[in-house]
């Protein structure tokens, strides 16, 4: 008898440890959450929140600016939905739900990492969370300039150029380039402070130092380029995986030709400055 009884606790407690790796594993199963990479002032911007609850009921949605909740979602509640005071989020609750939030008219402040959280109700009181980041963004309304053009140069002089890109959120980054060979000899490249502006904008400024001599020149002219592009690090993370993501990238050229003057005078050159339309390039 002592020994049936043995078996069929035996039994039971088996029998009850399955159930629980079962619930367990058909519960909860993940979150996954996809915010805009960027967003320009005033644009509003949609962050996502999609999740697997399994057999498992919801108990909340909340949403997280770092560390501070300014969204949540409760279906057993009066109201189901609440929203919070963070600095640089405004909720519109018209167009916000179980699976989704809307913020209106982004600013600077707006930037940062977004994270969704996802309870499930009893017995298994499961919770999993997903975060992605959000920068907000200015591009520049100017093409950059290249300044210290001389009116002529000859064999042997020294090219000496500054390109300063046009304001901007974050800082341009900028690139020299001859005969569409980018120019990447540190010996060859003035690094200077960026300058800063009001509302956070910045300008960047590069010079260029080179000795110009005949391989500069093919088909008897040369090229001189600056290109600004502006290519935040852009990211999204969650417990897993944090991957960079360069998610979109504004471009804008000034363009330096320099010419022969005369062919019997082969080391007489003169200088025109030409200025590139905008080119705008979206990497996603």
């Amino acid at each position: 008898m002592e020994y049936i009884l043995m078996r069929l606790l035996w039994c039971f407690l088996l029998t009850s440890f399955l159930n629980v790796v079962y619930s367990a594993g058909s519960g909860l199963k993940w979150v996954r959450v996809n915010v805009p990479q960027y967003r320009v002032p005033g644009e509003m911007a949609q962050l996502q929140c999609d999740y697997d609850l399994g057999n498992d009921t919801l108990y909340s949605v909340k949403w997280y600016k770092e560390q501070e909740e300014f969204y949540r979602y409760v279906p057993k509640s009066t109201p189901k939905f609440n929203s919070y005071q963070v600095e640089g989020v405004h909720v519109d609750m018209d167009k916000s739900d179980s699976t989704k939030v809307v913020l209106k008219s982004v600013n600077w402040k707006t930037s940062g990492s977004y994270r969704c959280e996802v309870s499930a109700e009893a017995p298994s009181f499961v919770s999993a969370q997903s975060e992605a980041r959000m920068e907000v963004v200015s591009l520049p309304d100017e093409d950059p300039v290249i300044s210290g053009v001389e009116e002529q140069y000859q064999i042997g002089d020294e090219i000496n150029l500054n390109c300063t890109s046009g304001r901007s959120r974050p800082a341009s980054i900028l690139h020299w380039y001859i005969n569409e060979q980018q120019i990447q000899k540190p010996e060859a490249l003035v690094q200077y402070s960026n300058e800063e502006h009001p509302k956070g904008l910045v300008t960047s400024t590069l010079g260029l130092r080179f000795v110009l001599s005949n391989r500069h020149f093919l088909g008897g002219s040369m090229k001189v380029k600056c290109v600004a592009s502006i290519a935040p690090v852009l990211f999204r993370e969650d417990t897993e995986v944090v991957q960079s993501l360069p998610v979109m990238r504004d471009l804008r050229e000034s363009l330096l030709l320099v010419k022969n003057a005369s062919s019997r005078n082969k080391e007489e050159l003169t200088v025109s400055l030409l200025v590139l339309s905008i080119i705008a390039i979206l990497i996603t």
